[in-house]
């Protein structure tokens, strides 16, 4: 009997199929198997062939970077396919300070504050203290006695030096950065044509071979292992080549990473030096206090072996170029801005009217909503290298599409200690929904159906609940201008009354009316278009509207579109120091999608969830007479509350 193919690696199973060849054989019919020597062999063997098998199942998933679990095996995987994975990144902070210099003797004329660290987080931030530093020196002159060191930006972290001189009969000489957490951002390489030479060449970071000959001073890094990193020159044709005896020296910042950020108290902790007729002083006095111009921010850590094997394949499939949506989506966040927490990218025959020859790019980055402008232009300027000839990107702001949940929740009271405590298990669920990574990205969708199930799996004592969802987008309005404003919600309306008052929006003030005001809108006979109306209301609950102004705009129910036309807007809500006005409607599908550049999120702050209790499950009224009845169609109030100024 041959010995049959292996389909699994259980070991009980090798044991049997061993034991059922040994049988096979006539020699060993009359062996007891379970109790003789030969079943201690059976074991060794089985165990061999199981241990054997798992590790050449290892040895088969570490080939393929989509199984692979080894960094240094998935790092290696994208470096034969020219991917190097993101460094650690320095938080940046920026500080200021000045010197007093009448009481230094002899009077400097310049001041020099020296590479390396300059200021400390002032007390223990989290777990331990950071060290902020430079990388060059920073010299400024003396005004009326006063040396003034403003706006200089400080990297978290420390500085190192490792030399190295080329030596051309070792064919195996690497040039490798002993520690781990080095930012790659924040290496200088300097080459000397020898140890005793003093005039050195500063060598540039290069990713491509594009733009480079023979003479280019460049160098290339790849990650090997235990997250250190390997610096490589030139041959002579992409890249100047080394010659024999030159001296390299690599000063790189060895940082934590994100562990820094959002420190915002720092104490001096630098070397400040002048020269005087040929000598060298120090300066530790007349330091003033450190002012923090900027919290530190942009800490990362390393990339992940996730992202790595997410983004590698992508970046090859791009080949260095953006031609599609998806080779922005993959440049930018690998290459161009590593801070970039979610992309959407869309050409601009999907904008509504089309905008041809344009890609729009909207981008979350990982600290705070939006992207200053200098940033943005800088990203413009970078994909240059990339994108096709003609093509312009322009880069959006990012536009928060807001779900607000109305829910009737109703409970077993003979299941539940409270209403209050059954409550506080629903809303820190849906707050562990809102908080997913199904809603906080770009082209997120809300899943109506997954929500409800989470509400209901909530407690035990739940037995079902009522929800309706409202889309809500907030119109930033400039105050005392005539302006025209347009809004999209990237998805269908839902008409619930032919009378209007479909929309609702918050209190606002206009000229030429002296009460708040609010938008509502009358639909067409189409269905699928509509007038915008001012109307005024006496209270917040208030059924008896007066309209004040018609057709002040259009509303597109299709696509999710409202249009003002030119309006004076005086005063509105305020979030975040911005006046807005809130803007609510009902989605036709309670599925909502966070389209083009939308970032969906459910505000659990301005959500309803009330507790009912099931009088049927109960058992307080079996026969169901007294049933709390709740409409999954309520339209509420004709306005939402806030901006009102009386």
């Amino acid at each position: 009997m041959p010995l049959v193919n292996f389909s699994n690696l259980d070991f009980d199973q090798v044991k049997t199929t061993l034991t059922d060849y040994i049988q096979s054989n006539s020699n060993f019919t009359d062996y007891d198997f379970q109790g003789s020597n030969l079943s201690t062999i059976i074991d060794l063997l089985a165990y061999n062939t199981y241990i054997t098998s798992y590790n050449a199942s290892m040895v088969a998933s570490e080939v393929f970077i989509d199984s692979a679990t080894l960094r240094e095996n998935v790092v290696s995987l994208a470096r034969n396919i020219g991917y190097v994975p993101r460094s650690k990144k320095a938080a940046r902070a920026t500080v200021s300070f000045s010197i007093d210099t009448t009481g230094i003797t002899p009077t400097p004329s310049t001041l020099t504050l020296e590479a390396g660290p300059v200021v400390s987080s002032s007390s223990t931030f989290g777990s331990q203290s950071y060290i902020f530093s430079i990388l060059e020196d920073i010299t400024v002159p003396i005004n009326n006695g006063i040396a003034e060191f403003n706006n200089i930006s400080v990297y978290e972290g420390t500085i190192l030096t490792k030399n190295f001189t080329f030596d051309t009969r070792n064919v195996n000489q690497k040039f490798i950065l002993p520690n781990a957490g080095v930012d790659n951002d924040l290496i200088s390489v300097k080459v000397r044509g020898s140890q005793q030479a003093t005039a050195s060449v500063t060598y540039k970071l290069q990713d491509s071979l594009f733009d480079i000959d023979s003479t280019s001073n460049v160098y290339y890094i790849q990650e090997i292992e235990d997250e250190r990193y390997q610096i490589f020159f030139g041959d002579g044709v992409f890249g100047k080549k080394l010659e024999e005896n030159n001296f390299i020296n690599i000063k790189y910042l060895v940082t934590n990473g994100d562990s820094a950020n959002g420190v915002n108290s720092f104490v001096f902790n630098g070397n400040i030096t002048y020269v005087r007729d040929g000598v060298g002083y120090t300066v530790t006095s007349g330091i003033s206090l450190i002012t923090t111009e900027l919290n530190s921010s942009g800490g990362e850590s390393i990339e992940s072996v996730d992202s790595v094997k997410k983004y590698a394949p992508k970046i090859y499939a791009s080949q260095n170029r953006c031609l599609t949506a998806n080779d922005y989506e993959s440049l930018i966040p690998s290459r161009i801005y590593p801070e970039t927490e979610s992309i959407s990218v869309f050409g601009g025959e999907e904008m509504i009217p089309p905008q041809y020859g344009k890609v729009f790019i909207s981008i979350k980055p990982k600290t705070g909503d939006f992207i200053p402008n200098l940033i943005k232009e800088n990203i413009k300027l970078k994909l240059k290298k990339y994108a096709v000839a003609g093509i312009i990107p322009e880069i959006l702001d990012l536009k928060y599409l807001f779900l607000e949940i109305d829910s009737k929740i109703y409970y077993n009271s003979n299941l539940a200690s409270s209403s209050a405590h059954v409550s506080s298990l629903v809303q820190n669920n849906a707050n562990k929904y809102a908080e997913s990574s199904e809603m906080n990205k770009y082209g997120a969708r809300f899943k109506y159906s997954k929500f409800l199930k989470v509400i209901d799996d909530s407690a035990d004592a739940v037995t079902s609940n009522i929800t309706t969802v409202t889309m809500r987008r907030d119109l930033r309005v400039v105050l005392n201008s005539w302006a025209e404003y347009s809004i999209g919600f990237g998805n269908a309306f839902h008409i619930k009354s032919m009378d209007g008052y479909n929309i609702k929006s918050s209190a606002f003030k206009i000229s030429g009316i002296q009460d708040d005001v609010y938008l509502s809108d009358i639909p067409n006979t189409n269905r699928t278009s509509g007038s915008i109306f001012l109307f005024t209301v006496p209270t917040i609950n208030s059924t008896t509207p007066s309209i004040i102004r018609r057709n002040v705009g259009t509303i597109d129910y299709v696509n999710g579109i409202i249009t003002l036309n030119p309006i004076n807007i005086q005063s509105g809500m305020i979030k975040d120091g911005q006046t807005i006005i809130e803007i609510g409607v009902s989605p036709s599908s309670n599925d909502v999608v966070g389209l083009q550049d939308l970032y969906l999120q459910l505000d659990i702050a301005k959500s309803n969830f009330e507790m009912v209790i099931d009088e049927i499950a109960s058992g307080l009224d079996p026969s169901a007479s007294n049933y709390i009845v709740s409409s999954s169609y309520p339209n509420g109030t004709l306005v939402r509350s806030g901006g009102r100024t009386q």
